[in-house]
């Protein structure tokens, strides 16, 4: 099976560049005069030069980079690993422009093993990246862990988000993302339809509460997960998959106050049930991202080996979103660093490109 997103196959299936950049037609412009850096998410922990050279001057940088004999693999980290989605975005157009090949073939062609994953995820756009991430997740064997990947896409970002993830998922592969999830021959019931109904799913953007709804459908989530031990019953399904994420929030919170003890609490005391673990995940996702994406990292670097798919995952995902919280959570729950066990799990330029989405520390 070929690595993150960057074997010859996996790049012909990258969309048209006016389709795999569609989405930054509505979202503030690059802002090479530091507009970039001020629409980056507070809690995002790479860093932005403002103001940031421009795209065609960093698609000529980046050709000189890969020009000659050998590459110069800090320059392209330089580059591109202190630009926004946006702005790789920008790079990659002019460097097509100006050069006749795309610049993800060009990362493909010149780099290799875990850095050559990293980098190629990182430059891609953020929705065609999860429409890939969701692709290798419905044909990997082994292990329940894999529908974290489809979870995180679900549950992780915006609703906005997740229907560009389903547009770029339907243009690459010619079928949505839903019917590969409801024919996927590795997901049994009733954890596909629980999958099925995240990946479809639309929430409500707003901040509106319902106080009333909130104490009920916290009721029902105890007679389920608690009393009837069925975490993924048909109620708990209706509720995790279409209310707003505010909406879950006081769900959750009448629930402990409730019934004394948290949700995610109840099922992680379920440690042998892998629907419960499937709940829970969903649950970190939704009000709590920085939990589940510290677990990530974590579960991905303690043990026999590495399993860098999962840790590239974790931060090229959240660079840009939440990383800064992902950090203090894992330094709070592992009493370390996210810096620290990257470097003594890591190597070469593969350990240059996380440390510089990780940021200090």
């Amino acid at each position: 099976m070929c690595g993150w997103c960057c074997c010859l196959e996996c790049i012909h299936n990258i969309p048209p560049l006016n389709l795999l950049f569609l989405h930054f037609s509505s979202a503030p412009r690059t802002g090479r005069d530091g507009e970039g850096a001020r629409t980056l998410s507070p809690m995002a922990s790479i860093s932005v030069p403002d103001p940031a050279s421009s795209p065609t001057e960093d698609a000529e940088n980046i050709r000189k980079a890969v020009q000659g004999w050998g590459t110069d693999e800090n320059a392209l980290i330089e580059i591109l690993g202190h630009r926004t989605a946006a702005q790789r975005a920008e790079i990659a157009v002019a460097y097509e422009g100006l050069y006749d090949k795309p610049l993800l073939r060009t990362l493909q062609d010149e780099l290799s093993s875990h850095f050559k994953g990293a980098m190629t995820l990182w430059t891609m756009d953020p929705a065609a990246r999860d429409a890939k991430l969701a692709y290798k997740a419905l044909r990997k064997k082994g292990g329940d862990r894999h529908a974290w990947v489809l979870i995180e896409v679900a549950c992780a970002s915006s609703p906005d988000h997740l229907v560009a993830v389903r547009k770029a998922y339907c243009s690459a592969y010619d079928s949505s993302l839903e019917e590969d999830v409801a024919a996927c021959p590795l997901y049994k019931e009733p954890l596909k339809q629980f999958l099925v109904r995240l990946v479809s799913s639309y929430r409500d953007g707003g901040d509106h509460v319902d106080g009333e709804l909130a104490r009920a459908e916290a009721a029902e989530l105890h007679g389920a997960v608690a009393a009837k031990k069925q975490p993924l019953h048909g109620d708990v399904v209706r509720i995790v998959s279409s209310r707003s994420k505010p909406q879950l929030k006081a769900t959750f919170q009448h629930y402990k106050r409730e019934h004394g003890k948290a949700i995610d609490e109840v099922l992680e005391g379920n440690r042998n049930d892998k629907l419960s673990a499937m709940l829970k995940t969903a649950v970190w996702c939704l009000t709590s991202p920085e939990k589940h994406f510290a677990e990530v990292i974590r579960s991905s670097i303690i043990g026999l080996g590495t399993d860098e798919e999962s840790l590239t995952r974790a931060i090229v995902s959240r660079a840009e979103v939440d990383l800064k919280k992902v950090k203090e959570e894992y330094k709070v729950r592992y009493k370390t660093t996210v810096t620290k066990d990257v470097v003594g799990d890591t190597s070469g330029y593969y350990q240059g490109i996380l440390l510089t989405l990780i940021g200090a520390e």
